[in-house]
C-alpha cells in the first residue's frame, strides 16, 4: 500500500463518496476513529455500506433503512469481514465519519481524523482477518500522517455511539501495533 499524492492508497479497491468536503487550512491529521457498521445491522457481505457512503441507498429495501434517508456519511475506509480494504474518501480531504464529536477537548474530529470503519456490530466478534488489514492500514497511515491518538467512535461521541462496541478487541489491536494503549 502506497499513497498517492492526492491522498489515495494504492492496492486497495476505491469507490469514491460524495460525502466529503476540504479540511480547515493547517489542520494535521492526529486521531484515527474506528468504527463498525453493518447494513442491515448484524448482517454482513451486501451492499448496504457501499451504497450508504455513495448515496445510492434505497431506503425502502429494508425496514431499517427508513431512518437512513437522507443522511450524508462517509469514512476513508472500510474492512470487510475477509479483510479487504475499501478507501472511499482521500485521506487528505474531510469524511463524514464522526458527527457531533470531541477528543480531548477538541470539537469536530471529522476536521482531524481518519475514519476506519469496519465491517461488524457491537455483538459479533471482528475476524482475524480484519485485525491484520487494520495493522497493516494503520501502520502505512502512521507512515504518512502525524497520528498521535486512536479512538472508537464511542470514545468521541459518548452516549451517542457504542461502535465499534465490546466485541472489538482493543489490547489485541495494540499488541499488533506494539504498545499498550492508545
Amino acid at each position: 500500500m502506497k499513497f498517492d499524492a492526492s491522498g489515495w492508497i494504492s492496492g486497495v479497491r476505491r469507490i469514491a463518496s460524495p460525502n466529503f468536503d476540504a479540511r480547515p487550512a493547517g489542520t494535521p491529521v492526529s486521531l484515527l476513529v474506528i468504527h463498525s457498521i453493518s447494513l442491515p445491522p448484524g448482517q454482513f457481505g451486501g451492499s448496504g455500506i457501499r451504497n450508504l457512503f455513495t448515496n445510492t441507498l434505497d431506503c425502502s429495501a429494508h425496514a431499517y433503512y427508513a431512518q437512513l434517508e437522507g443522511l450524508r456519511v462517509s469514512a476513508h475506509f472500510l474492512i470487510a469481514r475477509d479483510g479487504s480494504i475499501t478507501q472511499f474518501v482521500s485521506c487528505r480531504s474531510r469524511a463524514w465519519h464522526a458527527g457531533v464529536s470531541m477528543w480531548q477537548g477538541r470539537e469536530r474530529c471529522n476536521d482531524f481524523s481518519i475514519g476506519i470503519e469496519l465491517e461488524g456490530c457491537d455483538s459479533v466478534p471482528f475476524e482475524p482477518q480484519q485485525y491484520a488489514a487494520l495493522f497493516r492500514l494503520t501502520r502505512r497511515l502512521q507512515r504518512n500522517y502525524p497520528i498521535r491518538h486512536i479512538a472508537g467512535h464511542a470514545d468521541i461521541a459518548p452516549g451517542r455511539k457504542t461502535d465499534p462496541g465490546p466485541t472489538f478487541d482493543w489490547g489485541h489491536y495494540f499488541s499488533l501495533l506494539g504498545r499498550s494503549s492508545a
